[in-house]
């Protein structure tokens, strides 16, 4: 796997979003994204396939029209890593189009808004998903990204081991949902804690400076 090709991350369940954004900017995080509503489209075959390799293919659009290739995770260090080959677009609904005329249809729509920070050579990503609140920390190196998230007052041992879509699969089979794609809409009403996705806030154990 060529090094530009690689995603290097943790995540955390948050409880205070607030409050960590504050605590990154306090440490001289540079805002490389204002808050920005993204939309995510997940390709697969008819058959599942990809899922069932544990693949992702992703047209995302943000800021940007954005196309996502990501291989299986594994563990690098105590962090996830996986390929990622991820260039962007100039026509959302064309590649949407390009994608659907090779034979992949659209397996799920996914939400979420997300905040971006740069602090020292890694991106911090404040996320907001219909179900909960979250950080993602993304670096070149797993001790440095342990280094941050103990900067940031974060509890190592409540990374997620799982991926967004993974916890919306444990969910929906916990509740029974009769949705698949994960929508603020579609969680209207709902109170999701962190128990109910095997989670635990990582913010509420605070090393301090």
């Amino acid at each position: 796997m060529q090094p530009q090709y690689q995603e290097i991350e943790v995540k955390f369940y948050i409880a205070d979003l607030a409050a960590l954004e504050q605590r990154v900017q306090m440490l001289g995080g540079a805002l490389l994204q204002k808050r920005v509503h993204e939309i995510n489209l997940r390709f697969d075959t008819a058959e599942g396939d990809l899922k069932r390799e544990k693949k992702v293919l992703r047209l995302r659009q943000d800021t940007a029209s954005r196309l996502t290739f990501k291989g299986p995770d594994g563990d690098k260090g105590g962090v996830r890593a996986r390929e990622e080959i991820e260039f962007t677009v100039s026509d959302f609904a064309s590649a949407r189009a390009f994608l659907e005329a090779l034979g992949y249809r659209v397996a799920m729509t996914y939400e979420k808004f997300r905040t971006v920070y740069e602090l020292d050579g890694m991106e911090i990503s404040l996320d907001e998903l219909p179900y909960g609140r979250f950080v993602e920390i993304e670096g070149k190196d797993p001790q440095k990204i342990q280094e941050m998230s103990e900067r940031l007052g974060l509890n190592w041992e409540a990374r997620l081991p799982h991926g967004y879509n993974a916890m919306f699969d444990h969910l929906r089979e916990r509740w029974g949902f009769n949705f698949v794609d994960l929508l603020f809409e579609n969680f209207e009403g709902l109170t999701v804690t962190a128990a109910d996705l095997n989670a635990k806030a990582a913010d509420q154990v605070v090393t301090g400076e």
